[in-house]
């Protein structure tokens, strides 16, 4: 029989690090599976599907742009969190050939924040910039956790529907990207126990796309930067945050936070986390 292989899919594809993070897993832990990346454009999404629904060595994949929300009509079942967020990252095939879809952006995104999380806080508070699917399950985790919302989106109406979707009834807010350019000099509460992120969940930043213009006096001392960015991994953005005086996760912390949930559901093994030092060196090259 064929080696179990998965891939990931999407239209671009050769930006994808999702390759060399399962294929190191694979090797470090000996396990006979494949996994690469497959160039699908969006007309051909339907015929990818046929193809390798019965297919018995497929064991499904990982979805990148622009599949994340049409695929979801080609699949049998949806995890409950895919759902909510109407976007699927992964799809499982079964024995029978069903295929479920899931989400494992959320979790990803929360695995390092994880250790701060199991404290109890006075209050958190998370200003998230984006609107996109990223961005979709960054507010749901975050909201989940108690933090109250300031989205920030360059259409403030659309983050506003992005909070009543996901989280209807908070008391969370939602305003415009270019609020967080100028500088202020509001008095944030910094009592001991609060707990503030500043997340940048979009592309800005980015090779190839504009500079994200954030002045750090909107962060209330002690606040955590996170971007989600892989690409460079070290941003400008992160880079300001830590002359602020302020801690930072990179996006590199989420991509192989849900990669590992996709990882297990693929092969039925806890990728070798004891080597994420070695695999965030291979992935900042």
């Amino acid at each position: 029989m064929t080696s179990p292989f998965a891939h990931v899919i999407g239209d671009p594809i050769k930006q994808s690090k999702s390759p060399l993070i399962h294929g190191f897993w694979l090797e470090r832990l000996g396990i006979a599976g494949k996994y690469k990346a497959r160039h699908v454009p969006a007309d051909s999404l339907p015929a990818y599907i046929r193809k390798y629904r019965g297919d018995g060595s497929w064991i499904g994949c990982n979805v990148t742009m622009p599949h994340k929300q049409t695929i979801i009509t080609e699949l049998d079942h949806l995890d409950p969190v895919a759902e909510k967020l109407g976007a699927v990252n992964t799809v499982v095939r079964q024995e029978n050939g069903a295929l479920h879809g899931f989400n494992t952006d959320a979790e990803g995104f929360l695995e390092p924040l994880l250790p701060i999380l199991k404290s109890a806080h006075l209050f958190r508070m998370a200003r998230i910039i984006g609107t996109g699917g990223a961005a979709r399950a960054i507010i749901a985790a975050l909201a989940a956790c108690g933090f109250t919302l300031v989205v920030a989106g360059r259409n403030p109406e659309k983050a506003r529907a992005l909070l009543d979707e996901l989280v209807p009834g908070g008391d969370h807010h939602a305003i415009a990207l270019s609020h967080f350019a100028q500088s202020t000099d509001f008095a944030f509460d910094d009592r001991e126990g609060c707990l503030d992120l500043i997340v940048n969940a979009s592309p800005l930043g980015m090779r190839g796309n504009p500079d994200l213009m954030f002045d750090w006096s909107h962060a209330p001392p002690g606040s955590i930067a996170y971007d989600i960015v892989t690409d460079p991994v070290e941003t400008d953005f992160l880079k300001a945050a830590r002359a602020a005086g302020h801690q930072t996760i990179d996006g590199l912390a989420m991509l192989i936070g849900q990669a590992a949930i996709a990882f297990e559901k693929f092969y039925g093994a806890r990728p070798p986390r004891k080597y994420d030092t070695e695999l965030r060196e291979l992935l900042s090259r």
